[in-house]
């Protein structure tokens, strides 16, 4: 018996309004510790996608399971599903006024109920994870874009979640930080992490996934392995945004 896969989106459909329609029956499952990276134009939906995976965006048709808990309007469903998964935006969303060990220490010790001594213990080994633990006593505003993401992620790592959600975690950085961003990723990915990454980086999505999406107009127009995503596309629409975006 194989494992049961630990997202599944069934026949997901999801509407801005009356008019706009942002996800299209989507039909997706991922399996535990699988690595998935999703692409696409704006507007194209991925970001709502994965904002379904822990609530953040509801949807109105279809079924969204996670973990074996079905995404319903069940507030202790939700608060299930969000225990289990930790998710990295854009923005860094880090309090400026908390030094960045009691950004990390806060949810522990208010959602988890967790003693400050394991709280910041456990923050330490994060940061330490995402190589920046001599900052621990610094505030956000006194760090870098690129250090400020990785604290974001270490955060969101001190909730022990069996899944990560990224959406676009790179695109607010500069060039150069990047690089140190996309290297923590790499190494979470190496542990077994379930991923799912909303990201232009296609360096990345060819060295860490399991998996390509690409999503244009709320569908899913074609998912493969990187090799077949990015040697042998089979859809004119994926051509046309691997030639953009790769510039080929």
């Amino acid at each position: 018996m194989s494992e049961p896969p630990i997202v599944v989106f069934d026949k997901v459909n999801k509407w801005y309004g009356n008019s706009f329609h942002v996800l299209r029956d989507i039909d997706l499952s991922v399996a535990k510790g699988e690595r998935i990276v999703i692409c696409g134009p704006s507007g194209s939906g991925k970001s709502t996608l994965i904002r379904c995976v822990n609530a953040l965006e509801e949807y109105q048709e279809g079924r969204i399971t996670v973990d074996g808990t079905a995404l319903s309007d069940d507030v202790k469903a939700i608060e299930a599903v969000r225990k289990q998964v930790g998710m990295v935006f854009q923005q860094f969303n880090l309090f400026p006024h908390l030094t960045v060990l009691e950004n990390l220490t806060l949810a522990p010790m208010w959602v988890g109920h967790m003693p400050k001594a394991e709280a910041e213990e456990r923050a330490m080994t994060q940061l330490k994870r995402v190589r920046i633990a001599e900052q621990a006593k610094k505030y956000p505003l006194q760090l870098s874009g690129g250090q400020q993401q990785r604290v974001a992620i270490a955060r969101a790592l001190c909730l022990t979640p069996k899944i990560m959600l990224f959406d676009e975690p790179t695109s607010a950085l500069d060039p150069e930080m990047i690089k140190e961003v996309l290297d923590v990723m790499t190494e979470l990915a190496g542990l077994g992490m379930t991923m799912l990454c909303v990201t232009h980086e296609m360096g990345f999505a060819k060295a860490v996934a399991d998996r390509v999406i690409f999503m244009d107009q709320g569908q899913i127009v074609e998912e493969n392995s990187p090799h077949e995503f990015f040697n042998n596309p089979k859809s004119e629409r994926t051509k046309d945004f691997l030639s953009k975006i790769l510039g080929h």
